[in-house]
C-alpha cells in the first residue's frame, strides 16, 4: 500500500505563535490513523490545513498525490469532513439532510437518492430516516454526520473528536462503523480524540504532538513497547511523550461538559 496522507515540513503561525511546527507523517491508504496530544497541541489545525480551511505559513501535504496549497479543490473532491461542532440541521429530517448535503456534492439526483438511502442503512439509521434531527440521540447524530460526509465516497475521512460528549453506547456504537467504513470501503481514516482507549482500540498508527511538534509515532503496541516496561497503557506514553498529565489537562475532563457540542449531543 502507498502513502494517501504525507505531510512534508508542514507549519502554521498564528502571529508569533507557532501553532504546528514542521509536520512531517505519512498515512497508509486504507489505515486508521489517529492524533494525540494536549489541548493546543497543533491536533485541530492540523487537520483544518489538510482539509484546506487554513493555508500552511509553510510546507506543503499530498491528499492522494494532489498538494494542499496548489490544489486546494481537487483535494476537497478526495476528502470528507466531520467537525467538532454541530453539522447537521436539526429542524430536517435525517433523510432530508443527506439530500441536501448530495446536492451539495452536485451529485445526480436519481443517483442521491440511492446513495441517501444506502447511507441511512449502512449508519443503522434507516427507521428513523423521515424523523427529525432534532429527536435523535447523540449518537444518532454523529452517525449521521459521518453518513453526510461520506455521500460523495471520499478516499480520506477526517474527524475531530468523534465521539466528544456521547454516552458509552453512543461511543461504541461510533468505534463500531468507523471500523466497518475502513473494512468496508478501504476508507483511510484520520482522527484526533482525547480518548486514549479509542485511539488504541481504533488505530493503526498514531501520532503524539507537543506543542505543535510531532513528539512521537508508531503503532500502538509499539509506542508502549518503547517505555520498556510492563503493563504500559496508551495513558503512560501519553504522559511520557507529551510531559503531560490527563487529570491536569483540562481538556480531559471538562471537554464533555464545556464544549459547545455537548449541548446538542446529549
Amino acid at each position: 500500500m502507498g502513502f494517501i496522507i504525507q505531510t512534508v515540513q508542514l507549519s502554521k503561525k498564528f502571529r508569533d505563535f507557532v501553532a504546528l511546527d514542521h509536520l512531517d507523517i505519512s498515512v497508509e491508504e486504507g489505515e486508521i490513523f489517529s492524533l494525540l496530544g494536549p489541548n493546543g497541541a497543533g491536533k485541530t489545525t492540523a487537520i483544518k490545513l489538510l482539509t484546506t480551511l487554513l493555508t500552511p505559513s509553510s510546507g506543503d501535504a499530498f491528499i492522494d498525490g494532489i498538494s494542499i496549497v496548489k490544489h486546494p479543490f481537487k483535494v476537497r473532491s478526495l476528502i470528507g469532513y466531520v467537525p467538532q461542532m454541530l453539522s447537521a440541521d436539526g429542524t430536517l429530517t435525517g433523510y432530508e439532510n443527506l439530500i441536501l448535503f448530495a446536492k451539495l456534492y452536485d451529485i445526480p439526483p436519481k443517483e442521491a437518492k440511492q446513495r441517501v438511502k444506502q447511507s441511512l442503512e449502512f449508519m443503522n439509521l434507516g427507521e428513523f430516516a423521515h424523523k427529525a434531527v432534532k429527536t435523535y440521540s447523540g449518537g444518532m447524530i454523529r452517525r449521521l454526520e459521518i453518513a453526510q460526509s461520506m455521500l460523495h465516497r471520499p478516499k480520506v475521512l477526517f474527524l475531530d473528536e468523534p465521539t466528544t460528549g456521547l454516552d458509552p453506547i453512543g461511543v461504541k456504537t461510533v468505534w463500531q462503523h468507523i471500523l466497518e467504513l475502513k473494512q468496508q470501503f478501504n476508507t483511510t481514516i484520520l482522527l484526533t480524540t482525547h480518548v486514549m482507549e479509542e485511539a488504541d482500540k481504533l488505530s493503526n498508527h498514531i501520532a503524539f504532538l507537543s506543542r505543535g511538534k510531532l513528539a512521537a509515532i508508531g503503532t500502538p503496541t509499539s509506542l508502549k513497547a518503547t517505555l520498556n516496561k510492563q503493563d504500559v497503557s496508551l495513558e503512560d506514553v501519553f504522559i511520557y511523550y507529551t510531559k503531560e498529565s490527563l487529570d491536569s489537562e483540562k481538556g480531559f475532563h471538562d471537554i464533555v461538559t464545556n464544549r459547545k457540542t455537548t449541548s446538542r449531543l446529549g
